[in-house]
């Protein structure tokens, strides 16, 4: 058995009976599938399994569980735990998007909450809408970038991610289409290695409504998975992303494990693991780390 599907409590109790549901359900497709292996109990329990494909078993748990919010993820047992992570930041590491509470201080903020919500579910060009959403904002003091940071809600979940995967030997990444006066905070106080994001572009104490080039988007992303991998001498297989928006597609998909996590639409749709319910220590799980494991 080569195989290994997770189970993910994101509300409420994994029980007992829904994991045996679960594994009957599987053995009812043809599937062997070893004694359910709980990593935290009623939380997330591991179902090796093999004579199956993955994506299968994950339509089968998640038609088993209906309505029940609990995340389901199907992978190769073999080289679950990753050696890089390069994680998006907006509704991924931290729960706001730093855009629309900069809109809130012209009052612009269902405008250029609209133009996000298309352009992270890949209705519009990202560079273009940054562009545009940024535009809107110009002349608005600096000042404002310290009041927004103080309104940052860090993603459950994600300082134990950082924290677990580091000690045991990760190099972890933030790279965001983002703004660096938030990434840097956000290096800070969740902990990871390096961050990446744009530039806004500033004078006199104003924003002067452009970004400095050149933009970071989906490109620039998979261009630093990559770049990581490769001078850190990690295969592409042993690495994890996560994000939410069309402009972490790409790094999601060349990525050993790519989550997306709470994401949109399209997004969900086009990765192959999602996190629908469950915190950001539903990547610990992904990687078989034990609740004795995680780092709080």
């Amino acid at each position: 058995m080569n195989n290994v599907l997770t189970l993910i409590a994101g509300e409420g109790r994994l029980d007992e009976p829904t994991v045996s549901h679960v594994e009957l359900t599987l053995r009812g497709a043809g599937a062997e599938v070893a004694p359910p292996d709980w990593l935290s109990y009623g939380v997330a329990v591991d179902l090796v399994f093999g004579s199956l494909p993955p994506e299968d078993a994950v339509d089968l748990a998640v038609e088993a569980i209906e309505d029940e919010p609990f995340d389901a993820v199907a992978q190769p047992a073999d080289g679950r735990r990753k050696r890089l992570l390069i994680a998006d930041m907006e509704s991924t590491i931290i729960e706001n998007e730093m855009l629309d509470e900069l809109a809130d201080e012209v009052g612009l903020r269902d405008r250029i909450s609209a133009i996000t919500a298309r352009a992270m579910n890949g209705e519009l060009d990202f560079e273009g809408a940054l562009r545009e959403r940024v535009g809107l904002l110009k002349g608005l003091e600096e000042a404002a970038l310290e009041r927004t940071r103080a309104k940052i809600r860090i993603t459950p979940g994600a300082r134990e991610l950082v924290a677990t995967m580091q000690r045991a030997g990760t190099y972890c990444a933030l790279v965001s289409g983002g703004f660096s006066y938030y990434t840097a905070f956000i290096h800070d106080a969740v902990g990871f290695d390096m961050g990446q994001a744009n530039r806004l572009e500033i004078r006199n104490g104003k924003l002067t409504g452009k970004v400095i080039e050149p933009i970071l988007g989906c490109r620039a992303k998979l261009d630093r998975l990559r770049a990581l991998a490769g001078t850190r001498h990690v295969p592409l297989d042993a690495t994890m992303a996560v994000g939410d928006g069309a402009d972490d597609l790409d790094m999601l998909a060349a990525a050993g494990l790519g989550v997306a996590y709470h994401a949109k639409p399209l997004v969900a749709r086009s990765a192959r693991a999602r996190i629908d319910y469950a915190d950001l220590t539903a990547l610990l799980y992904l990687q078989g780390y034990r609740e004795d494991e995680i780092v709080r």
